[in-house]
């Protein structure tokens, strides 16, 4: 079956000859994550966008599902959570690489100051109008965790109406809607969105379903009573309550991967699935004023307000953040200089934790007149302080600070309008979370374990860019080496003891290519080829890891489309994502009798396009392969493993 729907959207592009190349010109693509908009095939780093178009012809109706479908990213539910997921780029493993990747939603920072990570969930996918993922590249102007890249997610500027809703198998229930106004001197937009389902698992002892229901508000005001000033505020309001499953046996999963595990606990009670309510709320508010032609200044102060609390333990946090900046541009350069401050704090009932960030930049684009239509250089410098604090209930206080830099050099040349390359070499760091810095002793009492050092990357990227009005073609190798890359050791201790790697390298292949057969017909395909080895490791225990592949990071990536128009308002798309085994998490030996499985996805959708309003349909994994988190032998977290289904109608007024 699988083979037979491929075959036959094949077919169809052959099919169609009428090839008018003269009128596919495609769209171009702007990226703007280094603050300076450019056309992507003019930049000097490496960089994947998703379009509002490509993001409505795929189907996706959660953010999730439009990450792990549609995108380089590896991402999975975090050992079943959907609303935390993992994510893995360039090699820095399902477990930790989340914590290397910058995540920002409308410039405010997602990543969290201990080991939780960026609650993705509650970011209605339909109100997203376009993702960049920036590779390599981003440490100096988001600095502490852009080791792998950043993701910037802007949201739409809204004017009209917009009602969504679509319901599924498995009780799953999406709906949002936009509204908004453009005047001369206000632009006023407000959504309101909900998801849930009723779980994919089957129920555990206590009658539960692996559940999940998110609800989110945003309000959005911008002020503009001059056109060189204006002033903008933004408020979030997001509730979630997820339920996530427990680990099965390799027999288990192969017999029934919906079954509860049956586990129990020392005392003989049955281990229930893991319940947690994540409630936020984030505002900004800001200004910027256009001081002369070429001259702009801006600042911005966040904050967010957070309670993460499962059953035995709650955490309030406390986030604030302030950024003022100045650029400048011309013909000739452009450039921009900065300081940016985040202050975190956990609070629970035994401490009260903190981790603070203070950081100047300074970024900057050349392009000399003289050549400037075919030659940009790009340079960079950022250093940062961060100061942690640890404030127990009883006991002594604990401090340290760190000072870390961060920098960035390149060159983009461009041969023709068709053809350019592109270099940088970027320097980046990883400062510790919180939770670094604590274990758990034979007793499972939380103990001190001592500052470990921050994570220090220096990567190389080298790129083409080809487009043709049919086609773009977009190529990168990369190599990144790390000192002291932070991970869990899982050789010393029952939960393992958090350390450093001492040495370990990176490198790979990622290749993006969008080719428009017709006008009805398009594919798309992204491949990454991608090497994570631990050069040499001494563990807390003694043993010796040398030359061994990083576990949790898969070699091959695979994402392919096809999308074909075949009437004027309905259009159909199949998407297959595919990548290879990897190590379990805790086999930095690579001797294990057991692999991560290869995760495999195929989905198709359907849209229908009448006046105003939008009908959709979708399947997610058709052929139902079961796909899993793998940590341990015999310790398998079920992930994206059933078939998925939904119907929906989207209006615009």
């Amino acid at each position: 079956m699988q083979k037979n729907i491929i075959a036959s959207l094949l077919g169809l592009a052959i099919h169609s000859t009428a090839l008018a190349t003269e009128n596919l010109n495609l769209d171009e693509v702007t990226v703007k994550a280094n603050r300076f908009e450019r056309k992507d095939t003019e930049t000097t780093y490496a960089s994947e966008i998703h379009s509002n178009t490509q993001i409505e012809a795929s189907g996706a109706v959660t953010l999730y599902d439009f990450l792990a479908q549609q995108t380089s990213l590896n991402v999975l539910s975090s050992f079943g959570n959907k609303l935390t997921p993992s994510i893995n780029l360039r090699g820095f493993g399902n477990e930790n690489g989340y914590q290397n990747v910058v995540i920002m939603v409308d410039g405010q920072r997602l990543n969290n100051i201990d080991q939780s990570a960026q609650l993705l969930g509650a970011i209605p996918l339909g109100n997203i109008e376009r993702i960049e993922i920036t590779k390599g590249s981003g440490s100096v102007v988001y600095g502490d965790g852009a080791t792998a890249g950043a993701i910037q997610i802007y949201t739409k500027k809204k004017t009209g109406v917009t009602v969504s809703s679509s319901l599924g198998n498995f009780g799953q229930k999406n709906s949002y809607i936009n509204a908004g106004i453009s005047e001369q001197y206000i632009d006023l937009s407000a959504s309101l969105a909900h998801d849930s389902h009723d779980g994919f698992s089957e129920k555990d002892a206590s009658n539960h379903y692996d559940q999940f229901t998110s609800n989110t508000q945003n309000v959005k005001l911008k002020i503009k009573p001059t056109a060189s000033f204006n002033i903008f505020a933004e408020g979030t309001s997001s509730r979630n309550d997820v339920r996530y499953v427990n680990f099965l046996s390799k027999a288990q999963f192969k017999a029934n991967p919906r079954q509860d595990s049956g586990r129990v606990d020392f005392f003989g009670n049955p281990v229930l699935y893991t319940q947690q309510s994540l409630d936020t709320d984030q505002w900004k508010i800001g200004s910027e004023f256009q001081l002369s032609d070429t001259l702009k200044l801006s600042a911005t102060h966040f904050r967010e307000d957070k309670t993460s609390a499962f059953p035995s333990f709650v955490a309030d946090y406390d986030y604030t953040g302030n950024e003022i900046s100045l650029s400048f541009s011309n013909n000739i350069v452009s450039a921009i200089v900065g300081f940016q401050q985040f202050d975190g704090h956990r609070e629970t009932s035994s401490n009260v934790t903190s981790k603070d960030n203070r950081a100047f930049f300074v970024n900057a684009e050349y392009r000399p007149s003289w050549i400037s239509e075919v030659l940009t250089l790009s340079a960079g410098a950022r250093r940062e302080n961060i100061e942690y604090q640890y404030k127990p209930t009883f006991g002594s206080k604990l401090a340290d600070d760190e000072s870390v830099s961060a920098w960035d050099i390149g060159a983009n040349y461009r041969f023709t309008p068709e053809l350019s390359i592109f270099a940088n070499y970027n320097k980046s760091f990883q400062a510790p979370d919180i939770d670094r810095f604590f274990g758990f002793d034979d007793f499972f009492n939380t103990v001190f374990n001592g500052f470990i050092d921050p994570a220090k990357v220096k990567t190389l990227n080298v790129g083409l860019n080809h487009v043709i009005a049919n086609n773009r073609l977009k190529v990168t190798a990369f190599r990144a080496s790390i000192n002291n890359e932070i991970y869990l050791d899982p050789t010393l201790g029952f939960f393992g003891t958090n350390s450093n790697l001492d040495k370990t390298h990176k490198y790979g292949l990622e290749i993006q290519d969008f080719f428009k057969f017709n006008n009805q017909f398009s594919a798309s395909l992204i491949y990454n080829y991608t090497r994570a080895i631990v050069d040499r490791e001494n563990a807390l225990s003694g043993l010796v890891v040398e030359d061994k592949d990083l576990p949790g990071a898969p070699k091959h990536n695979v994402v392919a489309n096809l999308n074909y128009l075949f009437l004027d308002h309905a259009s159909l798309n199949l998407n297959h994502t595919w990548r290879s085994k990897a190590y379990v998490f805790n086999d930095f030996l690579n001797t294990a009798p057991q692999k991560q499985d290869n995760y495999e996805s195929t989905n198709i959708a359907f849209n229908y396009q009448y006046k105003n309003m939008n009908f959709f349909t979708s399947i997610n994994n058709i052929f139902k392969h079961e796909n899993s988190i793998q940590t341990a032998v015999d310790a398998i977290y079920p992930v994206d493993f059933v078939r998925t289904w939904r119907v929906g109608m989207r209006a615009d007024f």
